[in-house]
Parts: structure tokens; C-alpha cells; sequence
């Protein structure tokens, strides 16, 4: 199945700042459920991440992805932290604060 990029970009872009979503929740909500690694590939083709705000999207235990296209996990972290985001001990967002509900379209 053709994963819509323009559609998994359209969920992306409904993630408000100083929140996070999983690549999981990120598959269901775009209609591809059991898709999560294909929403990593599909981001990593973004060039407007003011636009598409993938920095955004987390693993599902709150850490960052070492493959975030824009420098990696450290500036991951800075952008979230620039809009609220705040992280536990371990370095992983703070989910119970952070992670929304599945965001209707």
C-alpha cells in the first residue's frame, strides 16, 4: 500500500507546539495502522519543518530519533524544549505531560 505523504504531513502539521505524538499514533491516525518505521522514512523527506513540524513525532517511550533530519537528536531537543517540552531524567519527553490524544482530522 502507497503510504500519502501529503496526508501523514496534514496529521504532522495538527500536533500543536509543546506537544509530541508517537511515528505509531502518527501511522493510525493517517489510516496506516502497524506503519510506525514508514512514518520515519516518510519524515525524513521533509524540507519545511517550519511548515511540517516532525521534530514533533517521538518514539513511543518519549526518545528522540538519532535520524532527525534537521541535526539529530540534540537539536530534536532543543526545538521541543523551545516550545515547553520538558524531558525526564533518563532524556526521553515527559509523555504523561507531553504526548496528545489521537488528534481528530
Amino acid at each position: 500500500m502507497k503510504i500519502d505523504r501529503d496526508k501523514v504531513f496534514e496529521v504532522v502539521k495538527s500536533v500543536p507546539s509543546g506537544k509530541v505524538m508517537t511515528y505509531g499514533m502518527l501511522a493510525a491516525v493517517a489510516g496506516y495502522p502497524g506503519r510506525a518505521r514508514a512514518m520515519g522514512r516518510i519524515l525524513h523527506t521533509n524540507d519545511t519543518p517550519i511548515v511540517v513540524p516532525c521534530h514533533r513525532i517521538v518514539f513511543s517511550d518519549g526518545s528522540l530519533s538519532s535520524a532527525f533530519c534537521f541535526g539529530g537528536v540534540n537539536v530534536q531537543r532543543e526545538w521541543l524544549e523551545r516550545e515547553g517540552v520538558t524531558f525526564t531524567r533518563s532524556g526521553r519527553v515527559d509523555m504523561d505531560k507531553h504526548c496528545i490524544a489521537a488528534p481528530r482530522l
